[in-house]
């Protein structure tokens, strides 16, 4: 824990205002402890709704870093089909352009 952003649920609560100006930074976080041990995390809400997101991609793709390699591969090998090749094996008619 950085001893920076950690303190007190009690002190944080008299410094609440400041806290949720502060953490409007990137990647700036506040740990609030009680007794000394990790209670809650205070972060802005779009920090919050990024990390929902990565946590949703993780979900979605359990092996991304795996998938984009071979992507990678069949893409350098021309492997790999137009957008207007997906849209119809998929059953999409496109308009004429």
């Amino acid at each position: 824990m950085d001893t920076k952003t950690t303190l007190p649920i009690s002190e944080a609560r008299k410094e609440i205002f400041k806290i949720a100006e502060r953490v409007q930074k990137p990647s700036t976080y506040y740990t609030l402890t009680e007794k000394g041990k990790p209670k809650a995390v205070v972060l802005s809400a779009e920090e919050f709704e990024s990390w929902q997101e990565t946590l949703e991609v993780n979900r979605i793709f359990p092996n991304l870093e795996k998938d984009l390699k071979v992507a990678e591969k069949d893409f350098k090998k021309r492997k790999c089909a137009t957008l207007e090749e997906v849209l119809s094996k998929e059953g999409f008619v496109l308009a004429d352009k």
